[in-house]
């Protein structure tokens, strides 16, 4: 290869569309360009691959690299959604079929999944996570990259899968987007770099880096993560990409001096391919001459970009397969969509049994809210490619529900989500007032989650709250059904509702999914991927937290209302809370009710005590105690009592999904090594450490049901 054909191979270019490829065809012929974003034009990358293959020297075609998040023309909840199904195979099949619809527009190359642990909803990025823990986000995210690549990463359905953003993206500084992350390398290595290890042995392909900076040097130039980390200890083969520009934009963070210096960083901290910006292109045979980069390592960076194309079939590729986008059953698709999205809803209040609504018992439904009746809205966050027209609304589908029994009243109530005007009130009081039951669907546009769009505040936006608040005053029951792309403060608001299920945004498939739940031909199931605060002042707020040396409890808790007037300095119990709020969150993590109950009891642990060798079989009985059938994810968390370094009050350690008719019970068991206490302690060793642990199983991160173990050294 001769350098320009080297350099081509390390850039990622925006597709100019398909008008323009003319502007890019010398490029392409001369193998200055290795890689394309944004082209799902399937007659475009017909003749940008064929360009390659027939008429360049070297013949190996591109990587055509699109945002595919949570779906393509089908699209899927967003994946923090996704993540409250707790359903793994589910999530995979997601993926698989999202990859099957980006093929077939020429795509073979996705920046997905989303890996970062994110505990501050602030953060607009959450809705692409899969939460803030990372066991959970270690399953799911590798359960992704096995359906975007397949079986095989070069079978006609697969595409190469992208985990991003390595890494600590999630923890940016306030909750904003591309803010600075400071993260201990103990912490770093606990919480947050897990996930990635998980998928790259799960054989995600590539690797995208973070826009933030970690501990002073953004990650597109973090030697420590892209050959340390990375390379070193977990051998990773594929290749590196920047996230967009955020090579050139080194010197904008304070890094470099220019984008000859950006260049110069970021290729001997192990960048591979450079996104949308062109200081590669530009200063590498420079950067050469001056001997500040050496040639061995432009062609490691070649060498593992063409590693990747092999495996995607891409250097085999000829004439005969430039046109072969295979068709689809969009039917199919949209059945996974549905149980997506009602695996995805979690049931967070239900006051005397208000849901499932009996339809023989209506006469009227009032639906009120912006997010009723939106194709669009409902979709969330980064759905380039979506189809809003086989959009269904809940409107759409409750109407349905109501044919033969019971007739709807519908009322936007709101301008959109954000309004502060008080238009629509009276007619959503009216409405309400003739009604039997109220659905109101409230929450975020899509708008108000995703990149870039980070909030200071997560109470309900707009005159939501107000709204509620006038709908209260009718006396009639209400079921709140949000759909946003974050946990939400709702302290203030909870009360006076009846319902509330918590939608996410749902998808392609909202309406039936949502009317499934509501009506009960479906129990709800899904479970919290992440804490829900009480109000934003509580941020951040996670399941597992450590103790500190005061913590909160029921006795030392003192709120300020209840103060008395002149109180002394040590009147307060001297414990870690805030005085305005309780310690509690307002919903924790895997929470998530049910149409049924379950009763956890009988735990039992095969031996009080673990060997290095050996291991603990934990098991509880769970006992169906409703009136119908229905689905439980049952969770294991353990505590390590003492460490070399403090340990999380509660960790998840395992989790399995079962089915129960009413009345039935099942014991469910876990298996417990050495592996599942491991962690990096205080001189930076991935072990464990004798001592004694707290295991708990139950329905959520406050199961109270606890046994304990001893692991002994012998």
């Amino acid at each position: 290869m001769t350098l320009d054909e080297k350099i081509g191979q390390l850039m990622l270019i925006n597709s100019p569309g398909g008008h323009s490829i003319n502007s890019i065809k010398d490029d392409l012929r001369a193998g200055r360009i290795g890689a394309i974003l944004n082209e799902v034009d399937p007659e475009t990358v017909r003749e940008l691959q064929r360009i390659c293959i027939e008429e360049s020297r070297l013949r190996i075609p591109l990587l055509i690299g699109r945002d595919v998040i949570h779906g393509f023309r089908t699209v899927f909840p967003i994946p923090l959604g996704q993540a409250a199904s707790w359903d793994p195979e589910l999530i995979e099949q997601c993926a698989r079929v999202s990859a099957i619809e980006a093929k077939s527009r020429g795509v073979n190359w996705t920046y997905a999944p989303m890996l970062d642990i994110c505990r501050d909803p602030r953060w607009g990025r959450i809705a692409e996570t899969l939460g803030e823990d990372p066991y959970l986000t270690s399953v799911l995210g590798s359960a992704m990259v096995k359906g975007f690549q397949g079986d095989n990463l070069s079978g006609a359905d697969s595409i190469a899968a992208c985990v991003k953003h390595f890494a600590g993206y999630g923890a940016s500084e306030s909750g904003k987007d591309y803010n600075i992350t400071n993260i201990p390398e103990n912490e770093l290595r606990n919480v947050h770099l897990p996930p990635f290890k998980a998928a790259i042995e799960a054989g995600a392909a590539t690797v995208m880096t973070s826009f933030s900076d970690l501990n002073g040097i953004p990650a597109s130039a973090n030697e420590f993560l892209l050959k340390q980390v990375l390379r070193n200890e977990w051998n990773f083969n594929g290749f590196v990409v920047s996230d967009w520009e955020s090579v050139r934009i080194l010197q904008t963070a304070g890094l470099t001096e220019g984008d000859k210096e950006s260049a110069e960083a970021a290729i001997n901290a192990g960048m591979d391919m450079e996104m949308a910006s062109r200081t590669f292109a530009d200063h590498i045979k420079t950067l050469l001459d001056e001997n500040k980069i050496s040639m061995a390592a432009i062609d490691k960076m070649v060498e593992n970009i063409l590693r990747v194309k092999e495996r995607m079939g891409l250097l085999n590729f000829n004439a005969e397969r430039l046109g072969y986008f295979r068709e689809y059953d969009l039917n199919g698709h949209l059945e996974i969509a549905k149980e997506a999205a009602r695996k995805s809803l979690v049931l967070l209040k239900n006051n005397n049994y208000l849901l499932p609504l009996k339809k023989t018992n209506l006469t009227n439904v009032a639906v009120i809210g912006p997010l009723a009746d939106d194709k669009y809205e409902q979709l969330g966050t980064w759905i380039f490619d979506g189809d809003e027209n086989i959009s269904e609304t809940a409107l759409h589908a409750i109407t349905e529900e109501g044919k033969e029994n019971f007739s709807v009243k519908y009322v936007r109530g709101m301008h959109t989500t954000r309004s502060r005007s008080y238009d629509f009130f009276e007619e959503a009081k009216a409405a309400a007032y003739d009604s039997d039951v109220v659905l109101l669907f409230l929450g975020e546009e899509s708008i108000l989650s995703g990149e870039a769009h980070c909030r200071s505040d997560i109470s309900l936006p707009g005159n939501q709250a107000e709204l509620i608040n006038a709908l209260k005053e009718t006396g009639k029951p209400i079921v709140l059904v949000l759909m946003a792309g974050r946990p939400l403060a709702l302290e203030y608001i909870i009360d006076k509702v009846d319902a509330l299920v918590y939608a996410w945004h749902p998808g392609t498939m909202s309406g039936t999914a949502i009317a499934d739940i509501l009506f009960g031909k479906y129990s709800p199931s899904g479970k919290l991927p992440v804490t829900f605060p009480r109000v934003t002042g509580q941020i951040p707020v996670y399941y597992s937290q450590k103790n500190t040396g005061r913590p909160a409890t029921p006795e030392s808790f003192n709120h300020i209302d209840n103060l008395p007037i002149r109180a002394h300095q040590v009147s307060v119990g001297n414990t870690s809370f805030h005085l305005d709020t309780h310690y509690t969150p307002l919903f924790p993590f895997g929470f998530g009710l049910s149409y049924t109950e379950f009763h956890y009891s009988d735990i039992r642990l095969s031996s009080d005590k673990l060997t290095p060798q050996g291991k603990i079989l934990a098991s509880a009985t769970v006992t169906n105690t409703g009136n119908r059938e229905a689905e439980e994810t049952v969770q294991l968390y353990i505590r390590d009592l003492a460490g070399s370094i403090t340990r999380p009050v509660k960790e998840l350690k395992g989790f399995k999904k079962i089915r129960l008719e009413a009345g039935k019970s099942s014991v469910v068991e876990f298996e417990i090594t050495v592996n599942d206490l491991k962690f990096w302690n205080k001189y930076m060793k991935y072990t464990y450490e004798p001592g004694k642990f707290h295991l708990w199983i139950g329905g959520d991160s406050d199961a109270n049901l606890r046994a304990e173990f001893e692991l002994i050294q012998i």
